[in-house]
């Protein structure tokens, strides 16, 4: 029986250099999958997608903010001129929904909340 005041064992200590080295020479054993997969539907990649369209929503006076992923449908709200504006619905599925379909193709739709 070992106390805490004995040193560890030759074994024991092998055991927990080996599950150290392991982690530090491969750290991405640790993340899931689906984090490296730019193609997944998670917020991160539904955001970076939409990074790319925000600069021509915020010309015009708008943005775009993610309310909920459900499933593969992705739920946004309009934002700014964005909201009111007769040309949302176009903006949201020639624009948005294509973009993020493009980008992940998991997503379904895109739909507006408000």
């Amino acid at each position: 029986m070992t106390t805490a005041t004995e040193p560890l064992t030759a074994n024991s200590a092998t055991a927990s250099l080996d599950a150290a080295g392991q982690a530090a020479a491969n750290p991405d054993a640790a993340k899931p999958a689906e984090q490296d997969d730019p193609r997944a539907l998670t917020l991160a990649n539904v955001e970076r997608a939409l990074d790319e369209v925000r600069p021509y929503l915020m010309a015009d006076g708008g943005n775009v903010e993610v309310v909920e992923i459900d499933g593969p449908i992705v739920k946004v709200r309009l934002q700014g001129a964005c909201g009111s504006c007769p040309s949302s619905t176009m903006t949201l599925k020639m624009g948005l929904e294509r973009k993020l379909r493009e980008a992940i193709p998991e997503v379904s739709e895109v739909v507006q909340v408000l």
